[in-house]
């Protein structure tokens, strides 16, 4: 199998540190790209292979529904999460709504493991 390349997307270092850690302990050939908002993503991204993302929802600039939006025309075949402390109905039933997967914050080893086969 080719080696997968993801994205992770938050405007909290500590956040993006944790999911590359946690998804590194199960998947240790993975490639990873950190991007700090959207359009970090956008760029960061722009004719790389992208196979997985974890996105925040809260971030300066574009909110994660948005940018997920976004990639998911970019990358159609790619698994998407949205990692968010909001709980609210209306962020759940937009992230199912664009059909990407939701996972809550707080981050743990369990759901990141849970998210990406580990």
């Amino acid at each position: 199998m080719a080696v997968q390349t993801m994205l992770i997307v938050d405007d909290s270092r500590l956040s993006r540190m944790l999911v590359k850690n946690f998804v590194q302990k199960v998947q240790p050939d993975w490639n990873f790209i950190e991007a700090q908002d959207g359009d970090d993503a956008l760029k960061k991204c722009e004719g790389q292979p992208i196979d997985w993302m974890t996105i925040d929802y809260n971030m300066p600039g574009m909110d994660g529904v948005t940018l997920s939006i976004k990639l998911k025309l970019k990358f159609p075949d790619a698994h998407i999460a949205l990692l968010t402390a909001n709980i609210q109905d209306s962020v759940k039933n937009d992230a199912a709504s664009i059909d990407i997967d939701f996972i809550q914050k707080p981050i743990t080893e369990e759901k990141i493991h849970k998210y990406v086969g580990g």
